[in-house]
C-alpha cells in the first residue's frame, strides 16, 4: 500500500525534526492516520501551501516547505530573463514554526542561487506585498495560515508585482514543484551560512519606513482624530499587528487605545483565541469584558498574519459586530464623500469588491459617480485589476478594494488586503463621525434608510479529509445539474456557473458570457433580487454559502435570509 510505503520512508529520512519523528511513531498502527497524512501531497493552489503542521506529505513541515520552495526557485530561474540576480522577499507571523519554514524557504532559495530578503522580525501579509515592489524582487513568500487555528500554518506566495499568484503562474508552479523529490531534489544552504555568504539578508528598516509612509498617506482626512476623544480597545490576536497598527493609530492622533494584554505578544498557541478570526465574536471575548470599565467606543481586532480586521462598535450598554460587507460599505462612502469634499477625487473612480460581497456597494459608488467592478473571490483578482490600472497609467482611479471577509485596501502601494490601512481608515471614520455625535451604526443605518436593508451571510460546512473532498465535489456537480425551482418561496430566475462562464436567464432562456477566469462557482439569483453563491473555499476544507436578502426592514431581510439558508442546507444535504 502506497501510504505505508510513503510512511516507512519518512520514517527512514525525515529525521531532521524529532517532532515529526515522534509524531510517526505515534501512528505506526493508525491505518487512517497515515491515510490523512500521506494520502496526497499537501495541495498548492492558487494562494500557496496551507495544511496543518505535523509529518507527511499532506501536512506543513520544513519537508513539504522545502519541496514547494524548490519548485518555486526553479520557476523563478526558468522565467528569469535579466541579467540582475533573481531574488525573494520573505515573512512571517506569530504561528507555530512560521519563523523556521520562513528560514527553510530563504535557505531553499540561496540554495538555488536565488537571493532571499527576510524581514527579521514577524510582519503583516501587506509589509511582504511592499517589499517585494520596493526591492524589486522576483517573488513573494508569507509563512501565515491567516485566520485558520493554531494547528494550520501555511505558504502564500506572491509575484513580482506584489500580488498573489494568479491562476496561470500557480498553474506552471505547480508543474514545477510535482517534480521535486521531497529528500533527494532540494538544494539549499544554512540560513546562518546564507547570512555569511550574503545570499540571504535581514530587509533594511527604510523599507518597513517607505511602507508606513504609504499607509498614512491614504487618510483622506489628515488630523480628524486629533481631540476627537475616541476610544478604542485593540487586540492583534496574539499576532503581527501589534506594533504596526498602534504605530499607526498613534500617528494619526489615536492617542486613546488600550491593549488586550492577555493577546498583545505573538503567540502561535492563541491561548485565549482558539479561532483567531475577527469575523467571528468569539474572537472579542476578551476585548468585551474589557470594554466592561472602560466603555470604549469601538473594538477593533486583525488576525495573526495582519491582513483582516474586525470591529465592534458601542450601542448602549452593548457591542454590535459589524460585518465585513457593512464595514466595507461604510468605508466606500467615507473615503469617496472626503475625497470629493477636499477636491482629491479623481475623474472616473473605481472601487473593486469580490462577487460574493455585497451588492450595497455599487448603490453608494454609483452616487459618487464611482464605478464598481467585480471580481472573483480572493483579494489576487483585485490586486491584479490595480495591476492593469498602473499598466495603464491609471492607477490614480482606484480608490478602494475590499471582500465580504474583513480584507480592505485602499492606495496602490501593495496588491493585498491590509488590515494596518484599514484600522487607520476606521479610526478616522469614527473619530470623524464621532464629531458629529454619531457612531458607525448610526451611519450605517443611515445608509440602509437610504437603499435599504442588504443583509448577507455566510454559511460554512466543513468537509475535511479525503472524503470530504469527494462530497464537496458531490455538491458541486448536484448544484449544477439540479437546479432547484424555487429556494424560500421565490423562483429562482438565473443560475451563473463561473466553471463554465456562462449566466443564464431562466425566464428568457437568454445566455450572457461571464468575462472571468473560471472558477468552481454557482449563483442564483431569486425573484425580488435575492441571491445565493456556493462555492468551495480555496484554502479551507469547507464549502461555503454566501445569502443576499435585499428587503426594506430589518426583521423582513433576516426572515428571507433564514429561509434561503434553511431551503439550501436541505438542498445540499448539509
Amino acid at each position: 500500500m502506497i501510504d505505508r510505503e510513503l510512511f516507512d520512508l519518512w520514517r527512514e529520512r525525515a529525521v531532521e525534526d524529532n517532532d515529526l519523528q515522534l509524531e510517526l511513531a505515534e501512528v505506526a498502527n493508525n491505518s487512517s492516520e497515515i491515510t490523512d497524512r500521506f494520502y496526497r501531497n499537501l495541495d498548492f493552489g492558487t494562494g500557496g501551501l496551507r495544511g496543518v503542521i505535523g509529518a507527511g506529505t499532506n501536512r506543513m513541515n520544513i519537508y513539504t516547505v522545502r519541496r514547494a520552495t524548490q519548485g518555486f526557485a526553479e520557476y523563478i530561474n526558468s522565467i528569469s530573463t535579466s541579467t540582475k540576480q533573481p531574488s525573494v522577499a520573505i515573512g512571517y507571523d506569530s504561528r507555530i514554526n512560521s519563523e523556521k519554514f520562513a528560514k527553510e524557504t530563504a535557505g531553499v532559495f540561496a540554495g538555488n542561487g536565488i537571493r532571499a530578503y527576510i524581514y527579521e522580525k514577524l510582519a503583516p501579509v501587506p509589509m511582504i506585498s511592499f517589499a517585494v515592489r520596493e526591492l524589486g524582487c522576483s517573488a513573494g513568500i508569507m509563512i501565515t495560515a491567516s485566520h485558520n487555528p493554531s494547528k494550520y500554518n501555511g505558504y502564500k506566495a506572491y509575484d513580482p508585482d506584489g500580488c498573489q499568484l494568479g491562476l496561470d503562474a500557480s498553474r506552471e508552479l505547480l508543474k514545477f514543484i510535482d517534480k521535486v523529490d521531497m529528500f533527494d531534489g532540494v538544494k539549499r544552504v544554512e540560513f546562518e551560512d546564507g547570512l555569511s555568504s550574503g545570499m540571504i539578508s535581514y530587509i533594511d528598516d527604510s523599507v518597513s519606513d517607505g511602507y508606513y509612509k504609504n499607509v498614512l498617506s491614504q487618510s483622506p482626512n489628515p488630523g480628524v482624530c486629533k481631540n476627537a476623544g475616541l476610544r478604542v480597545i485593540y487586540t492583534p490576536l496574539n499576532g503581527a499587528g501589534n506594533i504596526p497598527v498602534r504605530g499607526v493609530l498613534a500617528k494619526i492622533g489615536v492617542d486613546d487605545v488600550q491593549i488586550v494584554t492577555e493577546q498583545e505578544l505573538p503567540d502561535g498557541h492563541f491561548p485565549t483565541a482558539p479561532y483567531p478570526n475577527p469575523e467571528i465574536r468569539e474572537s472579542f471575548v476578551l476585548a468585551l469584558k474589557y470594554a466592561e470599565n472602560s466603555a470604549p467606543d469601538l473594538l477593533l481586532a486583525t488576525d495573526p498574519d495582519c491582513d483582516r480586521v474586525g470591529i465592534a462598535v458601542r450601542d448602549g450598554s452593548e457591542y454590535r459586530l459589524m460585518t465585513g460587507n457593512e464595514v466595507g460599505v461604510l468605508l466606500i462612502n467615507y473615503i469617496l464623500s472626503q475625497r470629493q469634499a477636499n477636491g482629491t477625487l479623481p475623474d472616473n473612480p473605481v472601487v473593486i469588491k469580490t462577487i460574493v460581497s455585497t451588492g450595497l456597494a455599487a448603490f453608494v459608488a454609483k452616487d459618487y459617480g464611482c464605478e464598481i467592478w467585480d471580481v472573483l473571490t480572493g483579494f489576487k483578482f483585485i490586486g491584479e485589476q490595480i495591476a492593469l490600472l498602473e499598466q495603464k497609467g491609471e492607477s490614480e482611479r482606484f480608490i478602494f478594494g475590499f471582500e465580504e471577509s474583513y480584507g480592505y485596501l485602499a492606495g496602490d502601494y501593495v496588491r493585498d488586503k491590509d488590515a494596518v490601512v484599514a484600522s487607520m481608515l476606521i479610526c478616522e471614520m469614527a473619530g470623524y463621525y464621532k464629531k458629529q455625535g454619531k457612531t458607525l451604526l448610526h451611519v450605517m443605518e443611515e445608509l440602509y434608510t437610504k437603499y435599504d436593508v442588504h443583509l448577507h451571510t455566510q454559511t460554512s460546512f466543513v468537509c475535511e479529509g479525503l472524503q470530504g473532498m469527494q462530497r464537496m465535489s458531490e455538491i458541486m456537480r448536484k448544484l449544477r445539474v439540479c437546479v432547484p425551482k424555487t429556494i424560500a418561496g421565490l423562483a429562482v430566475v438565473g443560475v451563473s456557473d463561473y466553471n463554465k462562464s456562462l449566466s443564464v436567464d431562466l425566464c428568457t432562456g437568454e445566455q450572457t458570457a461571464i468575462n472571468l477566469p473560471k472558477s468552481d462557482v454557482v449563483a442564483y439569483c431569486l425573484n425580488g433580487g435575492a441571491s445565493v453563491i456556493i462555492r468551495p473555499s480555496g484554502t479551507e476544507p469547507k464549502i461555503k454559502l454566501y445569502i443576499n436578502a435585499r428587503e426594506q426592514s430589518h426583521q423582513t431581510a433576516k426572515q428571507l435570509n433564514d429561509a434561503i439558508k434553511a431551503d439550501m442546507t436541505n438542498f445540499m444535504g448539509c
